[in-house]
């Protein structure tokens, strides 16, 4: 019977690990949120203009690509992740007072949240109840993310009010497809940081409650 402890063993400390890892990343994830609401009603009442809304996401694409990636192992990573968030967060003032300004514009904006809500806790709740594993999604994802990219630059010039409420449908579906891919990675060990799973979790999240926005309020 001893030769089976040491793979109970085993199995019972990965399990140990996962749980730590999905807890770790669910409260970090929930305290940025909030630090990012925050920092958007800051912005919002001192009534930044776009220009801030550029320099804030410039300055978190900065720290994502070449500081998070040397922080990501340490405690300075946690302070990395609530500027990156800060930053988005602090950035979407402007959007939401744009939102504001329009006919039902708190409606919309609520409506968008909640259905951010509903989309993440929805997928992510599925995957982490039945732990399937979504790593076959990687490079369809991938693939669409370069395509949208690509349709996104095209659209800055031809400025087609339909094919951005459509990228922003493929969008949200994109984002939607990463929450799966990313909790399934979380429970399945395919991703061991919380720092770097919670990122993913709130760019998906950003992601689909900016594009929700934008097809809701394309009737204003």
């Amino acid at each position: 019977m001893n030769q089976f402890q040491p793979s109970i063993a085993r199995t019972s400390g990965s399990a140990l690990a996962t749980n730590k890892l999905i807890r770790n990343t669910y409260t970090l994830l929930s305290l940025t949120l909030l630090f990012s609401a925050l920092m958007a009603g800051v912005s919002m009442v001192l009534h930044v203009g776009f220009t801030a809304n550029l320099l804030a996401f410039g300055g978190s694409i900065i720290l994502m690509w070449f500081v998070l990636p040397r922080t990501a192992n340490s405690t300075a990573g946690i302070g990395v992740v609530f500027a990156i968030t800060g930053l988005l967060g602090f950035g979407l003032g402007p959007v939401l007072n744009y939102y504001l300004a329009m006919q039902n514009g708190s409606q919309t904006i609520m409506t968008a949240l909640g259905g951010t809500g509903v989309i993440f806790l929805g997928l992510s709740g599925y995957a982490l109840t039945t732990r399937k594993d979504f790593s076959f999604l990687g490079g369809m994802l991938f693939v669409g993310i370069l395509v949208v990219l690509v349709a996104l630059i095209a659209n800055m010039f031809l400025n087609i009010p339909a094919m951005s409420l459509g990228l922003s449908a493929v969008i949200i579906v994109l984002m939607s497809g990463f929450i799966l891919f990313d909790t399934s990675r979380i429970v399945n060990g395919g991703e061991t940081n919380y720092i770097l799973a919670t990122v993913s979790l709130y760019l998906s999240i950003y992601n689909i409650f900016i594009h929700l926005l934008n097809i809701l309020s394309a009737r204003d």
